[in-house]
């Protein structure tokens, strides 16, 4: 619980005219499982689990923000467009192009 508390306290919202609680950040939480056999200790189970939650974009002129929100919202944009080509290119990349 401790962590989530902390990841809460450490995320950045801010009030926008679409949104009043609006995300100025991005966040992974991550569980990773080890699952053992009782029975065979030589048999074991890895596996990882990625909780992403993204900040959304937003249209420059929807949200009315100023100042230091304002710089937020394109930076967050910024980010989501280079998310965006690195998933592009990353299926290019499984699909042989």
């Amino acid at each position: 619980e401790d962590l989530l508390d902390n990841g809460t306290k450490n995320r950045a919202v801010s009030s926008t005219n679409m949104n009043g609680a609006s995300s100025r950040s991005h966040s992974i939480f991550s569980i990773k499982v080890h699952q053992k056999d009782d029975d065979d200790p030589t048999k074991s189970v890895f596996a990882k689990l990625s909780l992403v939650d993204l900040a959304g974009s937003e249209r420059q002129k929807g949200t009315g923000a100023t100042g230091q929100t304002l710089k937020e919202g394109a930076n967050i944009n910024k980010s989501l467009s280079a998310l965006g080509n690195v998933i592009n290119a990353l299926v290019e990349s499984a699909n042989g192009k």
